[in-house]
């Protein structure tokens, strides 16, 4: 491994003695550090770079996850006598998260070591700053929002692309909370999208000063947000079956991470 390799590997493990139960700031810097290091897949068969290479697995709560360590060092700790490669942080979050497997680190630690789930997987892959902190609390918004939502019925009509709008309150792990819109759209075609971030501009002049508002999409089958909008809301615009009002949604703590107690800890 290179020098920066090495230095990248370092600062992974670095982060990882950081991280404790609740310390949400430590884990999002690990997660950084991963981004820009590299890890010690273990190979359950095959050879690194062979056809028929396969990572091992591991279940925990319910979520998959593949074993890896931090350094060489911890390799030749774990015991680990079969083959192993060494993946980026990106590259492995790429190949990972759209089959919903995480990444487990150092299992052989003391305490197990430390997992880091396929969501967070995703926001390594797609870009940490650009996806809120999670786990995620979700609910229905509770603040009054009457003109901005009358304003976003009125444009959504007038905008064909728009099939329904669903609503969601989120509030990251780190980071201010936001107004979530859910945008289910009849078709992503680039002057589609360019409509759909008209009809949004537009509205949020209705939005009170100070208030983040963000979209989904709901065509998205990875996003937290979109897969408890799906769950737990229904469209308060909809133009195929006219407004329907959104139930009540109790807080939904951690929607698509495993519980806290075992969440990267």
């Amino acid at each position: 491994m290179s020098a920066s390799g090495t230095a990248a590997a370092g600062q992974v493990e670095h982060m990882l003695r950081q991280v404790t139960p609740g310390r949400y700031d430590a884990y999002e810097a690990l997660l950084h550090a991963l981004a820009d290091g590299g890890v010690w897949m273990l190979l359950w068969h095959g050879q690194a770079g062979s056809p028929d290479a396969q990572y091992g697995n591991m279940e925990v709560d319910g979520l998959g996850y593949a074993p890896c360590v931090t350094s060489g060092q911890e390799l030749a700790a774990s015991g680990w006598t079969r083959a192993h490669e060494i993946v980026s942080g990106r590259d492995i979050a790429r190949i990972l998260y759209p089959d919903r497997w995480g990444i487990w680190l150092n299992p052989h630690a003391a305490g197990g070591g430390v997992g880091i789930p396929w969501l967070d997987l995703r926001r390594i892959a797609t870009g940490l700053d650009r996806m809120p902190a999670g786990p995620l609390r979700l609910s229905e918004p509770a603040i009054q929002l009457p003109q901005f939502y009358a304003l976003l019925t009125q444009n959504a009509h007038r905008t064909p692309a728009v099939r329904s709008l669903r609503r969601a309150w989120v509030q990251p792990s780190l980071g201010a909370p936001y107004l979530a819109i859910g945008l289910d759209l009849y078709d992503t075609s680039p002057a589609s999208v360019d409509s759909v971030r008209s009809m949004m501009s537009q509205s949020v002049s209705a939005v009170p000063d100070g208030l983040p508002v963000s979209t989904v999409a709901m065509s998205d089958e990875y996003d937290p947000v979109t897969m408890w909008l799906r769950a737990n809301s229904r469209p308060f615009y909809d133009r195929e079956a006219h407004v329907a009002p959104a139930p009540a949604a109790a807080p939904a703590p951690g929607y698509g991470y495993p519980p806290p107690a075992s969440h990267a800890f």
